[in-house]
């Protein structure tokens, strides 16, 4: 009863927090609302009350969970053989997530059941689930104001609930940022869709957002300018930051699938309260900072920041940021870092790191052997900081720093702790990572 207590007292204080540093704080920080107006003032205040909502106060209960899916789905397969060229054999689905959807060859027409599959912090997320079909035929974006129907643009800023899917393989270049409105989930299965040379995703102060099976590469600042960010308004917006998927005081969030590279900022960040967010799937290449969670080592409220980062490649060209974190509690489970040139997970602000089962292939370098970078504390701040890594394959001298308080494993069994060598099951495990290519009456 004292745990149970403690834990609602510790979310009611970051409830008082996050409504101060939203209404006070925020329009400070974000330099892209050039104009704060009521508009974005309610979109802030529901976004704070949604996130508080997606928190879980004991983020232990979701990383043991996640890990027994995966033995589930270890259990049940024999080949340990990774392939990074096209897959042209039977449908091999080798990850949990994986299975509950991608060996169906009737998944266009069970597009929706994917809601079933997120597992990780954003387990709850259903996207468009609740709503209709739109299909986007036009791949053009220019009018920042009246966005033509047919397009992405169009689709994103509607209101209600939509399943967005494509009619056809195309490249869409984003003259602006693309603001997106919650509940929607734009779904690339069935075609080539590339959102390139252009500006990126923003989700800001939304919730139930799923991004599926695209590639999103070679982004660039936005110019900022009048831009409309939903059906019922239009604001003023300053440049964007070129981050390809920008997260700003968002919850239930699933980004699955997804081919990133060569951003102008970070390829994903998440940051301002961001919370219940699941990062899977994914593969990404050449990009200097990859991936930012929590933006100020100031702003603590991203203390309820919760993130799964899982079954990802981290590939060719990479250099640091895999992630890097502030204050909130990142699950790092069975991804493949097989590039880095500085270091692979980083922080500062005291977030709790638990990496689990993932493969971390060290750098011929030996001044960058070392899979951990701690930001901004001496020794012993840092010791305190919980950064554990249990079941890790290191490779080429790759070692890993811990710090902090162990794993409880108490009332766990070793299934659901993954003890027995998880990382050596890597390669498969994301064997098929980024896009997959999808047909009609075909698995994926």
């Amino acid at each position: 009863m004292h745990t149970v207590a403690m834990a609602e007292v510790n979310k009611n204080c970051f409830l008082l927090f996050i409504f101060v540093s939203f209404v006070v704080i925020i329009p400070t920080l974000h330099a892209n609302i050039a104009e704060y107006d009521d508009y974005w003032k309610q979109r802030a205040a529901q976004a704070k009350k949604d996130n508080h909502e997606a928190y879980n106060p004991d983020p232990e209960e979701v990383t043991n969970s996640f890990n027994s899916h995966v033995n589930k789905a270890i259990d049940g397969a024999n080949s340990t053989r990774r392939q990074l060229r096209m897959y042209k054999g039977p449908c091999v689905a080798t990850n949990p997530i994986d299975r509950c959807w991608r060996c169906d060859p009737e998944w266009y027409r069970h597009r929706k059941r994917l809601t079933k599959c997120v597992l990780g912090f954003g387990h709850k997320t259903i996207g468009g689930k609740k709503g209709k079909y739109y299909v986007v035929t036009d791949s053009s974006d220019g009018d920042m104001v009246n966005p033509k129907p047919g397009t992405l643009r169009h689709a994103v800023i509607q209101k209600k609930p939509l399943w967005i899917v494509f009619a056809r393989s195309m490249v869409i270049r984003l003259n602006q940022e693309l603001i997106m409105t919650g509940h929607k989930t734009i779904d690339g299965r069935g075609a080539n869709v590339r959102i390139a040379n252009g500006a990126g995703i923003t989700l800001q102060f939304v919730k139930n957002v799923i991004i599926h099976n695209i590639h999103i590469h070679n982004i660039v600042a936005g110019s900022g300018g009048t831009i409309r960010d939903s059906s019922d308004h239009v604001g003023f917006r300053t440049p964007s930051d070129g981050d390809g998927i920008s997260i700003f005081g968002s919850s239930k969030i699933w980004i699955d699938h997804v081919s990133m590279s060569n951003c102008q900022d970070g390829l994903i960040d998440a940051i301002m309260g961001s919370t219940a967010i699941t990062i899977s799937n994914c593969h990404f290449t050449h990009h200097n900072e990859v991936m930012l969670f929590g933006a100020s080592d100031s702003f603590s409220g991203d203390k309820i920041m919760q993130i799964t980062v899982a079954f990802n490649h981290f590939g060719r060209g990479l250099v640091q940021r895999m992630p890097r974190c502030r204050w909130g509690f990142v699950h790092v489970v069975n991804n493949d870092y097989t590039h880095w040139l500085m270091y692979a997970i980083g922080g500062s602000s005291s977030p709790t790191i638990i990496s689990q089962g993932n493969r971390f292939i060290a750098p011929p370098n030996l001044a960058a052997k070392e899979v951990t970078k701690r930001d901004y504390a001496a020794q012993d701040v840092w010791q305190n900081w919980r950064w554990r890594s249990q079941g890790d394959l290191m490779m080429n001298g790759a070692f890993f720093v811990q710090s902090g308080a162990p794993l409880i494993t108490h009332g766990f069994s070793k299934k659901q702790l993954i003890k027995s060598k998880p990382g050596t099951y890597v390669r498969r495990l994301t064997r098929f990572s980024g896009t997959v290519k999808c047909r009609k009456g075909m698995p994926c």
